[in-house]
C-alpha cells in the first residue's frame, strides 16, 4: 500500500494537503479506516494522488491569478458602519462591528447565529480560542465571552483609551491601546486575569501587538515597531524605517511584516532589526496584514487586497516588480481586517461586508453560488 502510506505521510506533514483531505473527503479513506468505510484497492491510491497533485496546483494557479469564487456577508444594520475585526475557522465567522457588537455568522448558510452585546463602544479587535472570545473596543475595555454560550464572563477595565489590539495564546495575554501603553496579562482562566506589566515607550496610539515565548512586538502611530522581552517585560530594541505611522504587523519566527500609512509593507528581522524589503503597490494606508510561509497577504484604505510572494521578497535578488501576485477588487470601502489560510482568504470592511475569497472551488464562468467539489472521487 505504498501510495496509501505516501498520502497518509504528506496529510500528517502538510496542512494543504491535510485541508485538502477534510474538504474533499478523502481523509476517511486514510489511516485507521472508520467503522462501516468499504476497505480501498491499492489502485484507488494509485489514482487518487495524481488527483491530488492536479487540485494543488489548481490551487496555486488560482492564487497567483487571483481566480477565486466570492461569497459576501452583509452586515448592515441601522447604526453599523463597518466590520472591523473578524477571526474564522470551518464551522463560524466571529466579526467585531462599529456597532458595538460581536456577531457570529454560520460558515455554511452565512446566517448570523449570534449577537454578543455589552461593549459600548466600537469592537475594534478580537480573538477567540475553543474557549472564549476576548475582544477589545473604543469602550476601553477588555472582555471576556463564552465561546459556547455568548455569555459574558469578565470584564478589565485597564487601559483609559480605546483598546486597538490584542493577542493571547498559552496563558498570557497583551493588548494595546491609543493610551500609548501596552498591557501584558495573565490569563489562570477566564474569570482570572491579572495583570502582570505594563510596558511604556511609545509616543503615540499603539496599533498592533503580537508575541510569541521570545519577543512582545509592538507598532505605533510613532512610526517605530519596539521589540521587548516576553519573560521580562524589558525593552530589546526598536526598528525604524517607516515614513509614518504603522497600523499592522504579524511576526512569527524571524520575521516581522509591517503595513503602514506610508503605503508600504515591510520586512524586517527581529534579531538584528534589519529591514530586509519594502512592498510598495497600495494607494492608501495598509490597514491589515497576513502571512503564512508562501504569501502576504495585505488590505487597505484603498479598498484593495493584495496577495505577495513572500520566499521571492525574501530574496534580495528578486525583482519588486514580480513580488505582487495579483490585485483582488471587491471591497467599495476601506478593508479593515483579513485572515486567510491554503484555501481561502476572508476579510471584512467599512463598506459592512465580510468577503469570502475561495481559491479551492473556483469554477470558470461561475464565480457565484455555493461552494462546489472541482473533483469527485471515482468509486472502485
Amino acid at each position: 500500500m505504498l501510495w496509501k502510506k505516501l498520502i497518509e505521510r504528506k496529510a500528517r506533514t502538510d496542512s494543504l494537503w491535510r485541508g485538502l483531505a477534510e474538504r474533499r473527503g478523502w481523509m476517511q479513506y486514510l489511516f485507521k479506516p472508520r467503522p462501516g468505510t468499504t476497505h480501498r484497492p491499492h489502485s484507488f491510491y494509485r489514482e487518487l494522488y495524481p488527483t491530488i497533485m492536479k487540485d494543488i496546483e489548481s490551487i496555486e494557479s488560482n492564487w497567483r491569478s487571483g481566480r477565486h469564487m466570492l461569497r459576501r456577508i452583509n452586515c448592515r444594520s441601522e447604526n453599523s458602519k463597518g466590520v472591523y475585526c473578524l477571526q474564522y475557522d470551518d464551522q463560524k465567522i466571529v466579526s467585531g462591528l462599529r456597532d458595538n457588537t460581536i456577531k457570529i455568522w454560520d460558515r455554511t448558510d452565512l446566517q448570523c447565529v449570534k449577537t454578543l452585546t455589552g461593549h459600548t463602544g466600537s469592537v475594534l479587535c478580537l480573538q477567540y480560542d475553543d474557549k472564549v472570545i476576548i475582544s477589545g473596543s473604543s469602550d476601553s475595555t477588555v472582555r471576556v465571552w463564552d465561546v459556547n454560550t455568548g455569555e459574558m464572563v469578565n470584564t478589565l477595565i485597564h487601559h483609559c483609551e480605546a483598546v486597538l489590539h490584542l493577542r493571547f495564546n498559552n496563558g498570557m495575554m497583551v493588548t494595546c491601546s491609543k493610551d500609548r501603553s501596552i498591557a501584558v496579562w495573565d490569563m489562570t482562566s477566564p474569570s482570572e486575569i491579572t495583570l502582570r506589566r505594563v510596558l511604556v515607550g511609545h509616543r503615540a496610539a499603539v496599533n498592533v501587538v503580537d508575541f510569541d515565548e521570545k519577543y512582545i512586538v509592538s507598532a505605533s502611530g510613532d512610526r517605530t515597531i519596539k521589540v521587548w522581552s516576553t519573560s521580562s517585560c524589558e525593552f530589546v530594541r526598536t526598528l525604524n524605517g517607516h515614513k509614518r505611522g504603522i497600523a499592522c504587523l504579524q511576526y512569527r519566527d524571524r520575521l516581522v511584516v509591517s503595513g503602514s500609512s506610508d503605503n508600504s509593507i515591510r520586512l524586517w528581522d527581529i534579531e538584528c532589526g534589519a529591514c530586509l524589503r519594502v512592498l510598495e503597490g497600495h494607494d492608501e494606508l495598509v490597514r491589515c496584514i497576513r502571512f503564512d510561509s508562501k504569501r502576504i497577504v495585505s488590505g487597505a484604505y484603498d479598498g484593495k487586497i493584495k496577495v505577495w510572494d513572500l520566499v521571492a521578497a525574501l530574496d534580495p535578488r528578486a525583482q519588486a516588480n514580480t513580488l505582487c501576485l495579483n490585485t483582488l477588487v471587491e471591497h467599495t470601502g476601506r478593508v479593515f481586517r483579513l485572515q486567510f489560510d491554503e484555501f481561502q482568504i476572508v476579510s471584512s470592511s467599512h463598506d459592512d461586508t465580510i468577503l469570502i475569497w475561495d481559491f479551492l472551488n473556483f469554477q470558470p464562468n461561475e464565480n457565484a453560488g455555493p461552494p462546489s467539489p472541482a473533483l469527485t472521487l471515482m468509486e472502485h
